[in-house]
């Protein structure tokens, strides 16, 4: 791993700390003695960074956050998107396994395709961006295993009604999510379908597919999708990705080796959020 130099460490020290108190201005004996910096050190990069316009110089001599800082702060604002880190982790996972690689955002009780990387096997997968699909009760583990009273409150009201055997299968699959970490869907018609696409059915509700509360490694299973989320700074699920289209059946063991490439895509995206 490459370490950031103590120069780095200093300027970002700097600006972290006057970010932090965003009303306030600060002379060069506060910064070092809440910085623990040497007064040479502290004056030369002070100096730079009012140069450059990353901190402003009052007249009495203290320093703010300066104009240019303010112009990169906007721009992050208004244009980060946790997309722009997600779609080299996407393409690289698409790639890896031969699958299309999707993120799905969940807006009230419908879930949103707003980005796609498919392998060279799926270049024609035929579910555009954009797509709506209705949240089913299958499909609650996804999103709210760590949210498990909403979760119980959604499948309360859910229509058609959930059957007790299903609100059990479903509580169980939550637990998986909650201790893996990923959700798994299975097919539970022709494991040679390509791609796993919801044109074929017409709608979400039609797709012949279970979500697992358990996988054993030397077991087969048709996998529809794997799928783990992407956290947010507040611990909440920000999206999800998933991998589908699997050329053919897995083992437990393969299914588990392509969820933990997907987390681990999935913690490194997060840290960018948070």
């Amino acid at each position: 791993m490459t370490r950031t130099s103590p120069g780095v460490k200093r300027i970002a020290a700097i600006l972290d700390f006057l970010a932090d108190h965003p009303t306030q201005s600060f002379a060069l004996t506060d910064l070092v003695r809440a910085l623990k910096l040497s007064r040479a050190t502290a004056h030369a990069l002070l100096t730079g960074l009012v140069e450059v316009g990353y901190l402003y110089r009052t007249g009495d001599k203290t320093y703010v956050l300066g104009p240019a800082l303010a112009r990169v702060g906007r721009a992050a604002a208004q244009n980060m998107s946790p997309l722009q880190v997600a779609q080299p982790e996407m393409r690289a996972l698409a790639d890896e396994f031969d699958v299309v690689c999707s993120a799905f955002f969940l807006e009230g009780d419908t879930i949103v395709s707003r980005e796609r990387a498919a392998s060279i096997s799926h270049v024609g997968y035929s579910l555009p961006l954009g797509t709506r699909i209705k949240l089913m009760p299958r499909s609650l583990p996804t999103f709210f295993s760590w949210q498990p009273e909403e979760a119980r409150e959604r499948l309360d009201r859910a229509q058609p009604p959930v059957s007790a055997g299903q609100r059990e299968q479903i509580e169980a699959a939550m637990q998986f999510v909650r201790d893996n970490g990923f959700a798994v869907m299975m097919r539970t018609d022709d494991a040679g379908r390509q791609p796993d696409s919801l044109e074929a059915f017409g709608s979400e509700a039609d797709r012949p597919v279970t979500i697992l509360s358990a996988i054993s490694p030397t077991e087969t299973y048709a996998v529809s999708a794997v799928i783990a989320p992407v956290f947010n700074g507040h611990g909440r699920i920000e999206f999800v990705i998933s991998l589908m289209g699997f050329t053919g059946p897995l083992t437990g063991a393969q299914v588990s080796a392509a969820a933990e490439d997907l987390k681990a895509a999935c913690h490194r995206i997060g840290a960018f959020l948070a």
